[in-house]
């Protein structure tokens, strides 16, 4: 519940395939490093700029445990933790993400406020309390991008803003039109003939 009011711009149309391959090729991971993450975005034709509000969109979601594990018990290949992570966070993260097994199970993306889209996402990472590799490396590793979490977590119409803005230009990321696709009569299933 929450955020942004945006319009999507109309006409296009659904696919009727799914590419595994194209989406992992395409969709960072939970523990590509930045500059993987940002050549991702700018090979799909956005920026810096997006990256950061786009990810805010961690604000709502869970990740299963298999997708950060890494960050609490080898994230430099040392047998150590990830020493950007908080360790009062990271205790407890632990004692629902063991080393081995629970794979599958959830946590939220944001533990404040998982199913409010707000800026507490920012907010986290500033905390050290991002709990993919992914969203705190946004702090992390590039000053444009820690700014950017900085003025998002204190001002959340801003990130409204611009989360709207990117959210639009990422919709528009080759879109089908005309005859290509199909008209999904429900949105999770191609149509049948």
């Amino acid at each position: 519940t929450g955020g942004p009011a945006y319009d999507v711009p109309l006409g296009r149309r659904d696919s009727t395939g799914a590419s595994l391959s194209g989406s992992n090729n395409d969709i960072p991971a939970p523990n590509n490093t930045f500059r993987t993450i940002l050549t991702k975005f700018k090979l799909q034709g956005l920026n810096i700029v997006d990256l950061v509000a786009l990810s805010g969109s961690h604000t709502i979601g869970n990740a299963r445990c298999t997708s950060f594990r890494q960050r609490l018990y080898n994230q430099s290949g040392n047998g150590l933790a990830d020493f950007t992570l908080d360790e009062s966070y990271a205790v407890q993260l632990r004692s629902r993400c063991p080393k081995s097994g629970g794979d599958q199970t959830l946590f939220f993306l944001d533990f404040v406020s998982p199913t409010v889209f707000d800026n507490s996402y920012f907010k986290n990472l500033l905390a050290s309390k991002g709990l993919l590799s992914s969203d705190q490396v946004l702090v992390t590793k590039n000053q444009q991008t820690l700014e950017l979490v900085k003025t998002y977590a204190e001002n959340a119409e801003l990130f409204f803003e611009q989360f709207a803005k990117s959210i639009v230009k990422m919709g528009n990321i080759s879109p089908l039109t005309g005859s290509k696709g199909q008209i999904r009569k429900n949105c999770r299933k191609v149509n049948s003939n």
